[in-house]
């Protein structure tokens, strides 16, 4: 079978792809090495609580901004650099454009959540918000555009954090699901949003679709039996008659076959 692809006026496709996707890795790691600074930052006594959300606060606020920067262990901060280098290339290689808008909606969103459903008292900080919302909109993306790309992108997605559809309620103690909470929600409205931010991917063409448009439709009247007088007559009787008589010989018995 025969397939067709529509022709590239820019670069080739696999040349196009591979740069998108190590674009989208450059920037994810840079993201990455920032979070590194900021808690080497943290680490030589500076005091970072003012930058965290705190819950129902008019304070808290500005953890809004700086919170997604800040860890409180190398544990939290390698997880989540990790899950950033992972679901920031998927999600900016596939989807540069939707992601580029979304990450403000990610980076509030996130905050937010913990802003809103948070213990008074508590300081909630880290990246893991971001993450939540990067994963929920490869997936939704997925659900919604449908072409092989965003369907192999969300399977991608789902097999390294799907677990993240879980993590945003109650789980464990100390862990800040309410931010996970708000970065998901964040990433299902931006999928919403953005889903025609980026183009489609070009489709394959087959053959035999060029060979259905071939075919002229027929006419409304073509599907009728045509009437009577409209039948060609293929046979016509002998003069006089309106039949014909077929005569057979009489069979001699004494011709028969004998064993």
């Amino acid at each position: 079978m025969d397939t067709q692809i529509a022709p590239d006026a820019g670069n080739p496709p696999a040349r196009t792809d591979r740069s998108r996707v190590l674009r989208a890795f450059n920037l994810s790691l840079a993201f990455v090495l920032l979070l590194v600074a900021m808690f080497a930052l943290q680490s030589s006594g500076w005091d970072w609580r003012p930058w965290s959300v705190a819950p129902l606060e008019s304070a808290g606020l500005l953890g809004l901004l700086g919170a997604p920067l800040l860890h409180g262990s190398i544990e939290h901060l390698g997880a989540n650099a990790v899950a950033l280098l992972i679901l920031g290339t998927l999600a900016g290689s596939v989807y540069p454009k939707a992601t580029l808008r979304a990450l403000p909606l990610l980076w509030i969103g996130s905050g937010l959540g913990a802003w809103l459903l948070g213990d008074m008292g508590s300081h909630h900080l880290g990246a893991s918000g971001v993450t939540h919302g990067l994963m929920f909109l490869v997936f939704v993306l997925g659900l919604l555009r449908r072409d092989r790309q965003a369907i192999a992108a969300s399977m991608i997605g789902f097999l390294f954090y799907g677990s993240m559809l879980i993590t945003i309620l109650p789980h464990e103690p100390g862990v800040s699901w309410q931010s996970h909470m708000g970065g998901a929600a964040a990433g299902l409205i931006a999928a919403l949003l953005f889903r025609h931010a980026d183009p489609m991917a070009a489709r394959k063409r087959y053959s035999w679709e060029d060979e259905e448009e071939d075919i002229q439709p027929l006419a409304d009247n073509e599907l009728e039996p045509p009437a009577p007088g409209q039948v060609p007559v293929l046979w016509q009787p002998r003069e006089g008659r309106d039949f014909v008589v077929l005569p057979f010989q009489r069979r001699d018995p004494d011709d028969r076959p004998r064993e």
